[in-house]
């Protein structure tokens, strides 16, 4: 069933006679449109996409199935024209994406409103084989420019010059666009689960975490892995290593259709917990990923989420130390009919890297 048809079952549930939509992912994933300025207003039997003069070609060119119209008024004056004329009584919002500027607009402009919440996302959360395409792809773009780098890995180096090659070899290796900065965090700096790359040069005993991801089509992948520069006395650094590794096996190995993602984070998390280590790992063990790099499912003791048959999320189990360093292991998954199924194939094995 076609996206839209799925939207147009879901309105007298809802309890509105349209839905619009502005959020500029749910735009992309209903219509396919990639520009910057755009919505959708969606009725039992109409379905517009309206843009500016700007995107006017763009939209013709990668619209389909909508009726393309472009605005010419004050957003909320056009929006306001398009109830009147096509009977929408009450006309259904985003409530993420809908600034208080707006609403109080849409009000004064006498449109009846009714706030929705997850409507696209509900769709989104599970993937299409033309998304799990692209994806596959995003992994394969980001595994390849990590390949690449390794052998500029070594003491001496700094964070921010391995973040910065890293970043031009995912664009040779064909991303547009990155899902967020990369991170590479060394020492005491991995200890920071979202560290920022900074001037601080790698050396001997040094956990080295790296996080990044890839893109194609617009879908992102995520990954991270955390090498180690050898040194004397560096046993507790494999011991948090293999702890944080074993999580990660637990975790995958739990997943299935119909279980509550909460049980996958509590696998993980056990683990970690049983060694010790609780009080250092207090992010949850995966997010969705997609056209956006952190969406649903939730992988966290906090959700109620049940997973479904293909969905995507990370599982990145992590321990960190303060003043230490950290360690943190994440591939994306796919949920399948037998279990889940690792979108990755770079080596979580512990790389030790020796004096060069």
């Amino acid at each position: 069933m076609q996206k839209k048809a799925i939207l147009r079952k879901k309105l007298s549930t809802l309890g509105v006679d349209g839905i619009l939509i502005t959020d500029l992912f749910n735009v992309r994933y209903l219509t396919g449109f990639t520009g910057t300025s755009g919505y959708i207003i969606i009725t039992s039997k109409h379905a517009l996409f309206v843009t500016d003069f700007r995107y006017k070609e763009q939209a013709l060119d990668e619209v389909k199935g909508f009726k393309i119209m472009i605005e010419y008024n004050e957003r909320s004056r056009e929006i306001k024209e398009i109830t009147d004329k096509y009977g929408i009584r009450t006309l259904g919002f985003e409530d993420h994406n809908v600034p208080y500027s707006y609403y109080n607009k849409f009000s004064k402009r006498k449109i009846k409103l009714k706030a929705l919440t997850g409507v696209v996302e509900s769709l989104r959360v599970v993937k299409t084989p033309a998304e799990l395409s692209f994806m596959k792809t995003a992994v394969k773009r980001a595994e390849a420019a990590f390949r690449k780098l390794a052998p500029f890995i070594k003491t001496g180096v700094t964070e921010d010059n391995l973040a910065l090659k890293l970043e031009a070899l995912l664009k040779q290796e064909g991303c547009k666009t990155l899902p967020f900065g990369v991170i590479v965090a060394s020492g005491f700096m991995s200890a920071l689960p979202h560290a920022k790359p900074t001037g601080k040069a790698l050396k001997e005993g040094d956990l080295v975490v790296f996080d990044w991801g890839g893109e194609c089509g617009g879908y992102y992948s995520d990954m991270t892995r955390t090498v180690l520069l050898n040194g004397k006395n560096i046993s507790r650094q494999k011991e948090l290593y293999n702890i944080v590794l074993e999580a990660h096996k637990r975790a995958v190995n739990s997943i299935k259709p119909g279980i509550a993602a909460a049980i996958v984070d509590a696998a993980a998390r056990d683990h970690i917990n049983d060694k010790g280590y609780n009080e250092f790992f207090g992010h949850g063990t995966g997010h969705g990923v997609g056209l956006e790099v952190h969406e649903d499912p939730n992988v966290s003791w906090r959700t109620k989420e049940i997973l479904k048959e293909n969905m995507v999320f990370t599982v990145e189990p992590g321990i960190y130390l303060p003043g230490f360093g950290g360690v943190r292991i994440e591939d994306l998954v796919v949920v399948t009919k037998h279990g889940a199924k690792s979108l990755n194939t770079l080596s979580k094995k512990l790389k030790i890297i020796e004096r060069q």
